[in-house]
């Protein structure tokens, strides 16, 4: 990885972390596209500004280009991602740089696919700095684990008393976080796609998985219920109607299309495997997602959906809110049952207060 933060100076570093809190403005809503945000500044003041809004529209660069005007000649470019140089829906990054006559760009990380413009930039004669900064790869995050794959990037959260149980009793309601938790967790559902529970979940604890309070973005947010056995009652909160919702998705083995047949009208179906299968195998279903648009997923549990995922290779980041409990119960649910775990390798990232709850995230990979 490119590695040149040497030689930023404090101006420099200022001017990228606008461009950071520009690209944050489009978390949500550029999928299958990264964020971006980009800021011009010529002779010490800021002439243009931008961010990517959502995929199809145009990029964070040719908008502040645009703003800038004629005052782009000779200006440098702070943007939190390499320019691209790929052509598909807009025209690339890259040229409208160049055209515009910019002379100096400070990116704040290499784009992590093959439609970077660094070298482009180069070639042209621009000056390019790349400060391969943990900030500018936070933003980006989401956007390259699902381009490197063919499913969507799973982040896994689950709230835990401090012995790992999530209920008093398996197959009961408990709340374990505080009112602070729910309220982080409902802020994390902005950056996904899709936030995602198992049917034992939706029946127990009958979830509405919304953004509260309503956050507005362009992209739909979608909630999907996995399901396996049983059908699901259509009165279930997580099949209202919202406004900025798409239709509830509900994900499952083609065996079970007769018995959830009744949903029809009030959710999207998408079944998964051979005709008759009774079990769904989550690497396929993820793949599925993918294919249905689904870049992004953030998956509420429950324990074994939980499991399956993690068992499959299929999470990339955890959140485990741990609240100020010990339940000391024999019969207390456990957080992840029946699946073998042995193969997942943790890297613990971030910590963070919510109310008297600890969330300690972090990355997930496999051997």
């Amino acid at each position: 990885m490119e590695q040149n933060h040497r030689k930023l100076k404090p101006v420099d570093e200022l001017y990228l972390q606008r461009a950071y809190e520009l690209a944050g403005r489009g978390i949500g809503d550029t999928a299958p596209n990264p964020p971006v945000g980009a800021v011009v500044v010529r002779d010490g003041r800021t002439v243009g500004e931008g961010y990517h809004h959502s995929a199809g529209q145009s990029h964070a660069e040719p908008t502040a280009l645009d703003r800038a005007g004629a005052a782009a000649r000779g200006a440098t470019m702070y943007v939190s991602l390499e320019p691209c140089s790929h052509v598909g829906r807009t025209p690339p990054c890259t040229s409208a740089l160049i055209e515009a006559g910019i002379v100096r760009v400070v990116a704040g990380a290499l784009d992590p696919t093959d439609h970077g413009g660094a070298a482009r930039l180069r070639e042209s004669g621009i000056d390019l700095v790349v400060a391969n900064d943990p900030a500018a790869r936070d933003l980006i995050e989401i956007f390259a684990g699902s381009a490197r794959r063919d499913r969507p990037y799973v982040a896994l959260k689950m709230a835990v008393s401090l012995d790992g149980r999530i209920s008093q009793h398996r197959g009961t309601r408990e709340r374990i976080g505080s009112d602070a938790e729910a309220a982080y967790v409902r802020e994390l559902r902005i950056a996904y796609d899709a936030v995602m529970v198992g049917a034992g979940t939706a029946r127990v604890d009958d979830p509405q998985l919304t953004v509260r309070p309503a956050h507005r973005r362009e992209r739909l947010y979608t909630r999907v219920i996995v399901c396996e056995r049983d059908g699901l009652d259509a009165r279930r909160r997580i099949f209202e109607a919202e406004e900025g919702y798409a239709p509830t998705m509900v994900l499952a083995p083609q065996g079970l299309r007769d018995r959830l047949g009744q949903l029809e009208k009030c959710a999207n179906l998408l079944f998964v495997g051979p005709a008759g299968s009774q079990k769904l195998d989550l690497v396929d279903a993820m793949k599925a997602l993918r294919a249905a648009g689904i870049f992004s997923v953030l998956c509420e549990g429950g324990p074994t959906l939980a499991a399956g995922l993690i068992a499959a290779r299929q999470v990339d980041r955890f959140y485990w809110a741990i609240a100020p409990r010990i339940f000391g119960n024999s019969e207390a649910a456990p957080v992840l049952a029946g699946s073998d775990l042995s193969g997942a390798r943790l890297r613990f990232d971030r910590v963070d207060r919510a109310g008297p709850d600890l969330v300690i995230s972090g990355t997930m990979t496999y051997v």
